[in-house]
């Protein structure tokens, strides 16, 4: 119900009352009149219940009154009672509300049926839903993009670079990545590998093999005694470096693997190693390079980024989309899931309304308080007026009643 049919219904209800008021004090005057002209008891009775009914509609309609206004204008002491309290009935309006209605053990009902998980599920269900979803988010993602000052989100990152590589030891990550390999026994592959590089590359330059040992030999040692020495040589190391590829459990393979894992162990320990990637790490990161891939990394994610959005079937939105049907059905099916959200969102919404309930009352008692009075009286008699005209009316009644009962014994009694 509106205003208007609230104003309009609160006049007819005073006009009831008032109209009340009216029929007695005219039965009041009839009767006195007929009281002088007639000595008949009956008009004695009437006119005692008129007159007494008056005095009540009187003393009713001045109570009444008195909560919203000056009866006649007059600034009678204890009148216009709203208007002259409204801070009061704000803060005791705050209090009871706290006190009766945001109390612990009556929310705690409300917050125990709570079940946000269902809800979520169900609406994420909906294929709609879900596209307007993508795209609110499509759209904020791409506000902030673009807003967003390139040159401080370049600097931003290579700020956090340079943060990340300040304490990064280089010397112990190489180290710890030799030490993997090798336990992993992924350099025997390149043992294997080079072993075969070095044989072939062996028999294949025999003549420069010749050529070295004719030119480390004496003059007087014949040139087949040389060809021969150099086929040995040749026919040597060919031999050897195939069974090295060849043979698993080859002894130069074990030596090399020794010698990686003492490398390995230097290169994490020893101060030279660790200086020495320092150099080189702070060569590579110059604070120019730096902002240079710093903002060659920016421009690539913001470029993707705005690509992947703008599209209305790109791969992101996609990926999005299928999350969220994954999501809905897991929400509406996994009930571990739903227990973890469930009971995080009613102990979170249990604490928030019991430690903000301060801000409750503060917010009734401060919208009150700043109402004008006039408003205020008025939007309270727009609310409860109508109930109380019938106190006037009861009050008439009432008084109507006591009047005949003392107007009676008195006649009898006294």
């Amino acid at each position: 119900m509106n205003d208007h049919l609230k104003r309009k219904q609160l006049r007819k209800y005073k006009m009831f009352a008032t109209g009340l008021f009216v029929l007695m004090a005219v039965v009041f005057v009839i009767t006195t009149v007929l009281e002088k002209q007639n000595p008949a008891h009956w008009i004695g009775y009437i006119r005692a219940f008129s007159e007494a009914a008056m005095v009540g509609a009187l003393a009713d309609w001045f109570a009444v009154t008195a909560l919203f206004h000056h009866p006649l204008g007059l600034k009678i002491p204890h009148t216009n009672l709203i208007q002259n309290s409204k801070e009061r009935i704000g803060d005791n309006l705050g209090t009871f509300v706290v006190s009766n209605f945001l109390s612990p053990q009556n929310i705690r009902p409300y917050i125990q049926k709570i079940r946000i998980s269902n809800i979520a599920g169900e609406w994420l269900s909906k294929e709609k839903n879900q596209r307007n979803l993508v795209a609110e988010l499509s759209k904020m993602v791409l506000n902030i993009l673009h807003k967003l000052d390139d040159d401080a989100a370049a600097e931003l990152i290579a700020k956090k670079a340079r943060e990340m590589t300040n304490d990064l030891k280089i010397n112990r990550i190489v180290g710890s990545g030799i030490e993997y390999l090798v336990e992993k026994e992924d350099h025997q592959k390149m043992i294997t590998g080079l072993a075969k590089q070095i044989k072939e590359y062996v028999l294949t330059n025999q003549q420069i093999v010749k050529e070295r040992v004719q030119k480390e030999s004496y003059f007087l040692i014949p040139k087949f005694v040389d060809d021969t020495i150099a086929d040995k040589i040749t026919n040597g190391l060919s031999k050897f470096f195939e069974e090295v590829e060849n043979n698993p459990g080859h002894s130069l393979r074990a030596e090399i693997t020794a010698k990686l894992f003492a490398f390995s162990e230097e290169v994490q320990s020893e101060k030279k190693w660790e200086d020495e990637f320092r150099n080189i790490k702070n060569d590579f990161l110059t604070d120019v390079k730096l902002k240079e891939y710093s903002a060659d990394i920016w421009r690539s994610i913001k470029q993707s980024l705005t690509q992947e959005l703008e599209e209305e079937d790109s791969a992101l939105k996609r990926y999005l989309t299928k999350n969220l049907s994954e999501l809905s059905q897991n929400l509406q099916t996994d009930e571990k899931l739903q227990y973890k959200i469930d009971h995080w969102v009613r102990v979170t919404a249990y604490k928030y309304i019991l430690k903000n309930t301060h801000q409750a009352s503060h917010l009734i008692s401060s919208t009150v308080g700043n109402w004008e009075g006039r408003e205020l009286s008025e939007k309270l008699e727009l609310e409860v007026g109508k109930d109380l005209q019938f106190i006037r009316v009861n009050g008439t009644l009432v008084g109507g009643l006591v009047g005949l009962i003392i107007y009676t014994v008195s006649n009898f009694f006294i």
